[in-house]
């Protein structure tokens, strides 16, 4: 009762054009669209099976899925939620990232243990990249030379020359990699280790390890600390990281590589989307069945929002 207010003076305070937030459901085969001025789901859309990795082209006209046990990437329009078609990302895409081409997908293919390059425009395989077993994370640096697809069972984050499509390091980082994101106009690579419970701090010229955060929350045991996914406010200071079945996003200092603080969301935290304006933060809960919303600037959440069952990717459209 007492986020009533605050929730109140948030809704007055948002925009009124029809900002959304796209989360994937995992068990429904579905996409539950929020609107950010209200914090309602306004859309059920029907995908591909299990839903994952979910990102827009840069003009937004198109959303991109990773339907997994498809073995496909779906082409969507987001006005009618028809299917446009599908991509030949190879088996069981889990996550890609867009080149900042606005045309070529990289998707992390996890039973076949590659990186499938895709050409959006005609619709065909430029590449497939041997990487290691299990591939998931992909990141791209915001210059598009580089690459990174994070390999969860043989723990290394692979990195990628984009012209040659040639593998040209190989780092190691803890237990089972999930995630992984260029900072600082791409001089760092983060890359978060789900078992290992750390997120590794890479130089990116020089492929080295720079730092590594590790993250203790009072009353719960380390096992279930388990980063996956993070995002980093517009000025690059802070990183909010989520620490899936602890059931807390983590808030650290990109300079100092200190925890601040944690927050409170729902059960198994996967993944997050900001608004447009980076104000608020939406959190993907997979065992929970639903999204928190965290108001960034007071670090608290300020609603829940039932969605599909098992939430786990998470997109903006503007």
């Amino acid at each position: 009762m007492r986020l009533a207010p605050l929730f109140l003076s948030l809704s007055l305070a948002a925009p009124l054009a029809a900002e959304e937030i796209w989360v994937t459901n995992e068990k429904d085969d579905t996409i539950s669209v929020i609107d950010v001025a209200t914090l309602e789901v306004t859309r059920s859309i029907p995908t591909g099976e299990r839903p994952r990795g979910i990102t827009f082209s840069h003009d937004f006209s198109r959303v991109y899925i990773c339907a997994s046990d498809s073995d496909t990437v779906q082409v969507m329009d987001p006005e009618t939620g028809q299917i446009l078609f599908d991509l030949p990302s190879g088996e069981d895409p889990e996550q890609f990232v867009l080149h900042p081409d606005d045309r070529h997908l990289w998707i992390a293919n996890e039973d076949d243990a590659v990186t499938t390059v895709v050409d959006t425009q005609s619709r065909t395989v430029v590449a497939q990249i041997d990487v290691g077993i299990e591939p998931e994370g992909m990141a791209v640096s915001p210059d598009g030379r580089i690459v990174i697809t994070t390999s969860e069972t043989t723990n290394m984050a692979h990195w990628i020359d984009t012209e040659t499509h040639a593998l040209f390091a190989n780092t190691l980082v803890d237990a089972r990699p999930r995630h992984a994101e260029f900072l600082h106009d791409g001089a760092e690579l983060w890359v978060s280790s789900e078992i290992g419970g750390t997120v590794t701090v890479f130089d990116v010229a020089t492929q080295t390890e720079k730092a590594k955060i590790g993250f203790d929350i009072r009353g719960v045991h380390p096992d279930r600390v388990q980063p996956v996914g993070f995002e980093v406010t517009a000025d690059e200071k802070t990183a909010f990281v989520a620490l899936g079945p602890s059931n807390h996003v983590a808030v650290v200092d990109t300079a100092t590589y200190e925890v601040e603080e944690y927050i409170l969301v729902g059960r198994r935290v996967w993944h997050m989307a900001f608004n447009s304006d980076k104000s608020l933060l939406f959190t993907t809960n997979g065992v929970s069945g639903d999204v928190t919303v965290i108001d960034v600037a007071r670090r608290a959440p300020v609603k829940t929002i039932k969605v599909g069952r098992f939430p786990w990717g998470a997109a903006l459209r503007p």
